[in-house]
């Protein structure tokens, strides 16, 4: 099994000081960050965030669409999974 990468990030220092009263900080970041991939705007590809509502939102839509890249454009396109009668 590959062992863990560690990554390191600024933070100022009133973030450092809550950080350092966790009891475990590296399991929270973790978390964080795996919330905050979770609700990344699929639009902007992580320049915005999307909501509670929004996320549910848009889970429920992802359901039977997909956004794929064209390969001459290199536009975003929307595409219906749903088959038509």
């Amino acid at each position: 099994m590959k062992k863990a990468d560690t990554v390191t990030f600024k933070v100022d220092p009133n973030l450092l000081e809550i950080l350092q009263a966790m009891p475990n900080r590296s399991e929270f970041i973790r978390s964080a960050i795996l919330n905050a991939l979770d609700h990344v705007c699929p639009l902007c590809s992580g320049a915005g965030v999307l909501s509670p509502s929004q996320k549910k939102c848009w889970d429920k839509f992802a359901e039977k669409h997909e956004i794929k890249k064209c390969s001459e454009t290199d536009q975003l396109l929307f595409l219906c999974n749903v088959e038509s009668d």
